[in-house]
């Protein structure tokens, strides 16, 4: 893999014998609160080094090209931290689109010198990495250009920029002609009161920066480029889509007039509410175009399900280029089939399913191999089917399950002969990650036509109904009910390898939890993974077992794009208790009684049971109580010594179930159960008592 330095630029195709149209950029940090994040941004530029107009800008509120030669994919867990994906389609890009910017920028007064490990990998269609970018010291900004992919000829190349912009986004978007709206409207009236917290306004403030000159065509394929230079701008009128910075107010004085940048709107295409029912009684159940009650055995769930699924993806392109641009898919016209039959050896092989992408007379194929019910994937038919696509020169094989994949943890084993010229790559999605694209589409982002809107509506109704087998990981497995036994008898011992089997399962249903709050709220939620540096995470996880079997817990940390502060879950195998919780900090303004009242005023929908503690400086822990208890007197949450106050932990406790299945009492449905009863009932309110971040 090539390793690029600041200013240092290469040619794509130098780097792989293989097709570069497609590529994906990925970006990672690790903040070592684990709680640092930022947002993935990409500007399409003309020869003029501006953008062409509002569509030219993509980012969460955006996130894809109409014609697919643009979209964000999204974060993904990676080691300590997490990667922010990004696919390109270079051949579907216009002519006039001379370079690709890819940025990122922080929130309010956060800065890129607060994480660590910055860095961009570039990697070909079928996941293979290309080149690598260490970013370094990035120092006090708030916005950073990570790199561009840029036209010479009819080649693409790739520069690595690490250009910061210390006024934020505002400031690297109006360098690139995305002006900035003046608007009269202050951008919420979430003030805290009595409490001392003002509203939260918006940067006004953006100074521009040059953009970085253009090095001559000619040259070797590596070269470098001078720092670039800063030269302020002006800041035009708004025509742009840009997310919104936010910084508090400090000043009682009434805010002057603001800028806010504008974002772009979504097109939400939602089915019309139905009318009352004809029904004579409810149980008269109205028709669905994907019926679950037929469906008698693994093979019938799996067959249904493959035919269900690929049918939508062929028919609702959004959905069906959002489930393959991670793989390396073109955007084209996708075709899907069933049951093919391919030779291999003496007996033929008959693949669940196969997706087929044209483009300018090129085709892109994968086969799937699709499970349901929980059974797990067979090595060997994996293999036969890699196998089958290295000699025909497919691109790709696909497994679909219930299982979730982990990072350093591959479902299945297979082996790629290298000496083929043509590349397979591997990829697995998860029945949990295919409805949470349909939920974010149909509930959050929008389809614009309405018959593909009910497509997406029948099949999401298709995979959450228990009988189609498609509803998730569901089995903590075998070794499950012998470690929580150990645990509760004090038998299991450091180094036993169900533990880590265990820890494994658990990381399995922490990200499918993720996945579906993610889709209820429209919002990333991603497992925080807190590690030592240069910790890989096979031994991340080993680390996690050895604590396991000393204090019977397990434990994750899940941040939700928005919100500040990570929502906390701990499954105490001792006390058979679940613990969700989040801690809010205290306010910098204001009087500690007024915090306490505004707290319980806010909290009034929530829970009776939801258990507030104080957290004060120095000490393990402050005054503690039940909402229930602390509604007539708020001023019990107060340190009698006046020791200083940082903040308050707000949790919820729940009984978890003993099976291992999917019943009512089983564990994984009461960890379900915790995580979206904590968001109802506390993170709802958790807008008004701290704000969120960002637009």
């Amino acid at each position: 893999m090539h390793e690029m330095t600041k200013g240092a630029n290469v040619v794509l195709g130098s780097l792989s014998d293989e097709d570069v149209e497609s590529v994906v950029v990925s970006l990672g940090w690790v903040s070592p609160t684990g709680e640092g994040d930022a947002d993935v941004s990409v500007l399409l530029l003309d020869e003029n080094g501006k953008v062409r107009g509002d569509t030219d800008f993509y980012f969460y509120n955006n996130p894809c090209a109409p014609d697919g030669s643009v979209q964000l994919l999204g974060k993904t867990p990676v080691g300590e931290g997490s990667e922010d994906r990004i696919g390109f389609d270079l051949k579907a890009l216009p002519d006039d689109v001379a370079t690709i910017l890819v940025a990122a920028s922080r929130y309010e007064s956060a800065r890129f010198d607060e994480l660590e490990d910055l860095r961009l990998t570039l990697s070909d269609g079928s996941g293979e990495p290309l080149l690598t970018y260490e970013v370094g010291d990035a120092g006090g900004v708030s916005a950073l250009i990570f790199g561009e992919l840029y036209r010479r000829g009819e080649e693409w190349k790739f520069r690595a920029v690490g250009q910061g912009y210390e006024s934020g986004f505002a400031a690297l978007a109006s360098d690139h002609g995305v002006d900035i709206e003046d608007d009269a409207e202050t951008v919420g009236d979430a003030g805290m009161d009595d409490a001392g917290l003002d509203d939260a306004g918006v940067e006004t403030e953006a100074v521009g920066e040059a953009a970085i000159e253009e090095p001559p065509s000619a040259g070797p394929v590596t070269e470098q480029i001078p720092e670039p230079r800063s030269t302020p701008e002006p800041v035009a009128p708004v025509t742009g889509a840009v997310p919104s910075p936010r910084t508090p107010d400090t000043d009682a004085v009434p805010a002057p007039r603001k800028t806010r940048p504008r974002t772009a709107k979504k097109k939400v295409t939602l089915p019309k509410a139905l009318k009352k029912s004809l029904a004579e009684n409810d149980a008269w159940h109205g028709a669905r175009l994907f019926p679950v009650s037929a469906l008698k055995s693994d093979r019938d769930r799996e067959m249904r399900a493959t035919s269900v699924l690929l049918a939508v993806m062929a028919q609702v392109p959004e959905f069906g280029r959002r489930l393959t641009a991670g793989f390396g898919a073109p955007a084209g016209r996708m075709e899907t089939f069933t049951e093919v039959s391919l030779p291999h050896g003496d007996t033929p092989r008959r693949p669940d399913g196969v997706i087929r992408v044209e483009r300018a007379g090129k085709l892109w194929t994968a086969l799937v191999e699709t499970k349901t019910n929980g059974n797990p994937l067979k090595a060997e038919q994996v293999q036969a089917y890699a196998d089958i696509a290295a000699r025909r020169g497919y691109e790709a094989v696909i497994t679909l399950s219930n299982d979730v994949a982990l990072e350093g943890s591959p479902l299945v084993e297979v082996k790629i002969d290298r000496r083929r010229k043509n590349k397979v790559s591997l990829w697995h999605l998860s029945w949990a990650e295919v409805a949470h694209q349909a939920q974010m589409l149909i509930r959050h982002e929008g389809v614009v036509n309405p018959a593909h809107a009910w497509l997406l509506e029948e099949l999401l109704h298709y995979l959450l109904h228990e009988n189609s087998g498609c509803h998730g990981f569901q089995n903590m497995g075998p070794a499950w009910v012998p470690v929580r036994s150990g645990i509760q008898d004090e038998t299991l011992c450091q180094g036993d390898p169900r533990a880590l089997e265990t820890v494994e399962s658990w990381e399995r249903l922490v990200r499918q939890v993720s996945l579906g709050l993610g889709g209820e709220l429209g919002l990333k939620v991603l497992p925080v993974q807190r590690a030592r540096r240069d910790t890989d995470a096979v031994a991340r996880r080993s680390r996690m077992a050895d604590q396991l079997c000393q204090d019977g817990k397990l434990q994750a940390e899940l941040r939700i794009e928005g919100v500040a502060g990570v929502l906390g879950v701990t499954a105490d195998l001792r006390t058979t208790k679940i613990r969700t919780s989040i801690d809010i900090p205290a306010p910098e303004q204001g009087y500690p009684l007024s915090w306490a009242k505004r707290i319980v005023r806010e909290l009034a929908e929530a829970p009776a049971d939801l258990h507030i503690e104080t957290l004060v400086e120095g000490e393990t822990g402050g005054p503690r109580g039940t909402l229930e208890r602390l509604r007539p007197e708020p001023g019990d949450m107060l340190p009698k010594t006046g020791v200083k106050i940082t903040g308050f932990r707000l949790s919820l406790f729940k009984s978890m179930g003993a099976q291992r299945g999917n019943t009512e009492a089983g564990f994984i449905r009461s960890i379900d159960e915790a995580v979206h009863k904590f968001n109802a009932g506390v993170l709802a309110h958790l807008d008004r008592l701290v704000g969120k971040k960002g637009a």
